[in-house]
């Protein structure tokens, strides 16, 4: 019954709040008429008229009072006073009327009793209906658990008690002086009880309001929480609110930077400005994950100029559309449109703006695709680095770092094959010349870059799966990449010439673990042959071309720390000019000439570590 008058018409719904208002009039008529006459009355002549259609005059003045406007399922307090007026208008009327006609037997008291029963009449039966209504949705309604009674908190339960969409069960907080009292109604629990919480409460969320905790109790709390089927949401950092009152749009998924266990390394100021501040600074790449953060940095640290060089037009003209809007507008931004092959573009554009600094971050970087791309992964990855380094010698560049990987390290695949090769160009040249100081940042896989398994995952969960992980036992290295530029700038300012810095990305995660934790952390159950009835299956697919079970990031043992406790030095060996020459006039000639195999000889001759895991012709054939 009530989800047939829920479904009618706004038009319809008012009808009958109409007929039901005139109906509860009349017989408020005839109980004020019983309760003053002591007996059950029923009008006769005269009276009949006055009781049965006098009431009609109520309908417009409620009208008039916009007591027909306001939604019944969200009447509230306040509303009451509307309908007292509307009720006293109309109870006031009806008393004159009775008064100025003389109509025999009517006592004055009947108008007094009559204004006090259609008030709790008319009121009553709204708010009965919403009461009604709140019963039905309540079960609609998710059942929420906010975990911080702090001023967060408190603003975050406020802001969910205004929504129709959620009931809090209940408040988690550790602070024993609040357990087992009610902040706005709703119990303090300690955290012993969550799990009993979220089984006896049947919680559909969690949600985390404690934005000035570090990370480390965040991720305490997150692990806490991640065994059960409950989804979890978290306020960001203080610093990352959008305002200074706290709403539920400020709540966001919990991600794999929540999980990582790192707490951050306060930045030295002078590192980050000295080989940007007032100066003229490239970024190649611009408008890729890393090139697009590095831009976003440097404008922080204002340069004289920025050049956002890039080969893709629409990611040069996202990058450059993006940049203004963070607020710096006295800096000069230049796009340019340009590939790292064309040294004769490289050489203008390095020439006309008299570059200081130059951040190589230009690469191709999927490994499966480079991979059967051989000859584009290394006339971009090896010789696009080239020709900026040697146009950055001519033109009297001060600063070039090259942003490098750690599948560098023992490469099993092209990708890895070609920025090693990159890295040792670079410690080549930097042994003949001193003009121009060259560094090498290697570093892991960082959160939401383009290829970046984490946006898979998310992208799989909400299409209802499967997740496709490509083998049980690999593990990757993770880091944020703003983190991750940030160091890279400090770590570029640190080169004396030659040198290969390494981020410390702290402790490999399990990628298996990391689906188990995203679909959980969703409020969705694994579904596996234990589990039928789950909702995301995880599909191993195998190792891709290229592709290892876990990364390095050292070559050999030789590492020194420096002044910043997430930045190593590495010591590694490397190749003369003269005798890396021969080999990359070579690789040219094979470009040439789509030589794919010859190309793989050639970087095995460069990398002795090399160690391709599959042969072009298989590589070729598979993808045909």
């Amino acid at each position: 019954m009530i989800n047939y008058l829920l479904s009618l018409s706004r038009i319809n719904k008012q009808l009958i709040i109409l007929v039901v208002d005139y109906v509860l009039l009349v017989l408020m008529l005839l109980g004020s008429f019983s309760i003053r006459l002591d007996y059950w009355y029923f009008p006769t002549n005269a009276q009949f008229l006055v009781v049965f259609g006098l009431p009609i005059i109520a309908l417009p003045i409620f009208a008039f009072f916009d007591m027909y406007r306001v939604i019944i399922r969200y009447i509230e307090i306040k509303s009451l006073l509307i309908i007292i007026r509307g009720v006293s208008f109309y109870a006031l009327l009806w008393g004159l009327f009775c008064i100025m006609m003389e109509i025999k037997g009517i006592p004055r008291s009947v108008i007094l009793i009559n204004w006090m029963l259609s008030i709790l009449a008319i009121g009553g039966v709204r708010f009965f209906a919403r009461s009604l209504l709140s019963i039905k949705n309540h079960n609609n309604r998710k059942q929420i658990l906010v975990y911080g009674a702090g001023e967060a908190g408190i603003q975050l339960i406020s802001a969910l008690t205004q929504s129709k969409d959620y009931n809090i069960v209940g408040i988690v907080d550790d602070r024993i002086e609040l357990q087992g009292r009610n902040i706005n109604g709703i119990k303090v629990y300690p955290e012993s009880e969550v799990k009993a919480l979220i089984y006896s409460f049947k919680l559909d969320e969690v949600l985390i309001a404690m934005p000035s905790a570090s990370r480390k109790r965040r991720l305490a709390i997150i692990e806490k929480l991640e065994p059960f089927p409950v989804h979890v949401r978290i306020l960001p950092d203080l610093t990352n609110l959008t305002s200074n009152e706290v709403n539920i749009s400020d709540l966001r998924e919990v991600n794999i930077k929540d999980l990582l266990e790192r707490e951050s390394v306060i930045a030295n100021k002078d590192l980050l400005g000295k080989n940007i501040t007032n100066k003229v600074v490239l970024v190649t790449g611009a408008g890729g994950s890393i090139g697009s953060e590095l831009c976003k940095q440097i404008i922080f640290l204002k340069p004289k100029a920025l050049i956002l060089y890039e080969r893709s037009e629409l990611a040069l003209y996202n990058i450059e559309k993006n940049l203004p809007s963070i607020g710096i507008d006295s800096i000069n931004i230049y796009p340019i449109l340009g590939s790292v092959i064309s040294k004769n573009r490289l050489a203008s554009v390095f020439n006309c703006f008299a570059v200081d600094t130059i951040y190589h971050t230009a690469a191709y970087k999927h490994v499966p695709m480079v991979e059967f791309n051989v000859s584009e992964g290394v006339e971009n990855n090896i010789f696009g680095t080239l020709n900026c380094a040697q146009v950055a010698i001519d033109c009297g560049v001060k600063t070039f770092v090259l942003i490098s990987t750690d599948k560098a390290v023992r490469p099993t695949n092209t990708m890895g094959a070609t920025k090693r090769s990159a890295e040792l160009v670079l410690q080549a040249l930097s042994c003949m010349q001193g003009e121009t100081t060259f560094s090498i940042v290697r570093f892991g896989n960082v959160l939401g870059s383009s290829g970046s398994v984490i946006p898979l995952f998310k992208q799989q969960i909400k299409e209802g799966g499967p997740i496709t992980v490509t083998d049980k036992d690999i593990i990757r290295y993770f880091m944020t990449i703003p983190e991750a530029v940030e160091l890279v700038i400090q770590a570029g300012a640190m080169g004396k010439g030659g040198d290969v810095f390494v981020l410390n990305m702290g402790k490999p995660v399990s990628i298996k673990d990391l689906a188990h934790k995203m679909i959980r952390l969703s409020g969705l159950k694994i579904k596996d042959e234990f589990h039928p009835n789950g909702d995301i299956e995880i599909i191993y697919t195998g190792l891709r071309p290229g592709e290892k079970l876990y990364e390095e990031l050292l070559i050999g043992d030789k590492v020194s720390s420096t002044e910043n406790p997430l930045i190593m030095s590495a010591q590694e060996e490397m190749i003369d000019w003269d005798e890396l020459k021969p080999v990359l006039d070579a690789m040219i000639n094979a470009i040439e000439s789509c030589e794919q195999e010859k190309l793989r000889k050639l970087l095995i001759q460069i990398v002795p570590g090399f160690q391709p895991q599959s042969e072009i012709s298989d590589i070729l054939h598979n993808n045909h």
